[in-house]
């Protein structure tokens, strides 16, 4: 079912942010490229499944002779690599431009850009996008996971089926109070 309106789009600065954040570094150093693209990925498609963006992770294809690609991971993300010769900053540009026309129609509530190049910063922000630098994006995500698990934890089943079981002491010592009408 299409969404009326889109709470915001993400765009996030693929190579950017596996250079910076060092979970992602250690993964490219160690298993390659393509394993840290893969972690990022599968990261950004719980942010992002979670925070409801429209996610879009923009890689460079500027030097490998190759055809733009985009590749649909989930509802709310993709994944776009770049034609040759342009990079991933000129791609998220002319993203910008064009989706600043969908916020002022209020098909869009906000865009947002996920990079730590200053100079991309200061472009995006002249088309009234927000700006992340790879930290915040990355102190972001941590804080949903934590969010997540305390969404979703699992309660500790009683051993019992008594109610009497699954309460506090202070709450079962009232409950026999009353029973005994001691209070």
């Amino acid at each position: 079912m299409p969404r009326s309106l889109t709470q915001a789009v993400l765009l996030v600065d693929g190579y950017n942010i596996i250079g910076a954040w060092p979970c992602l570094k250690k993964t490219r150093d160690n298993s390659g490229l393509e394993a840290a693209r893969v972690e990022l990925v599968e990261t950004m498609t719980s942010y992002s499944s979670f925070q409801g963006y429209d996610t879009q992770i923009v890689f460079d294809a500027q030097y490998q002779n190759t055809c733009s690609n985009k590749e649909v991971i989930t509802e709310l993300l993709s994944v776009h690599y770049t034609d040759f010769g342009q990079t991933a900053d000129t791609y998220i540009e002319k993203l910008c431009a064009s989706l600043r026309y969908q916020i002022i129609q209020s098909r869009i509530s906000r865009v947002i850009v996920a990079t730590s190049d200053r100079a991309q910063q200061l472009m995006v922000q002249g088309y009234g996008a927000e700006w992340l630098s790879a930290q915040q994006l990355c102190g972001e995500v941590e804080t949903t996971v934590c969010r997540m698990r305390h969404k979703y934890q699992s309660r500790k089943q009683s051993k019992s089926r008594f109610l009497a079981n699954a309460i506090d002491a202070k709450s079962r010592e009232r409950l026999v109070e009353l029973r005994m009408g001691l209070k």
